[in-house]
């Protein structure tokens, strides 16, 4: 699916996702992600739903936005809070969604100008 987002200067848009594979402006990838609002993609080591660990969401609680949309991958799959503790502790929201509807939602907040970080496993 292709997605058509308005231009923002200087922030992380969301362009494209097929099957294994998303584009943040011009640029694929192939593997978990962590796309904040703004600066670097991160390649995200959770591999996969049942790989996450406790890490996985402390690297997401670093990068300190007010928001993170957890795109579970195909299909919608809740991680426990033991998981997300980090952010809980930081007071920050978390918003879990299958993956083509993380990429959608993080479009939306980063247009309206949120802190807000996509992690996005494929």
């Amino acid at each position: 699916m292709k997605f058509q987002p308005d231009t923002l200067d200087g922030v992380n848009v969301i362009t494209r996702l097929e099957p294994g594979r998303l584009w943040v402006a011009s640029t694929p990838f192939t593997h978990s992600v962590l796309v904040p609002w703004v600066g670097a993609v991160l390649d995200w080591a959770a591999l996969s739903f049942d790989d996450l660990a406790p890490v996985h969401f402390e690297n997401i609680a670093a990068l300190k936005p007010e928001v993170v949309i957890f795109g579970s991958g195909p299909r919608i799959r809740f991680a426990s809070p033991g998981l997300m503790r980090s952010l809980i502790d930081q007071r920050i929201g978390v918003e879990t969604m299958d993956t083509g509807a993380a990429c959608r939602t993080y479009n939306v907040l980063v247009s309206e100008g949120r802190s807000v970080v996509a992690a996005l496993l494929l």
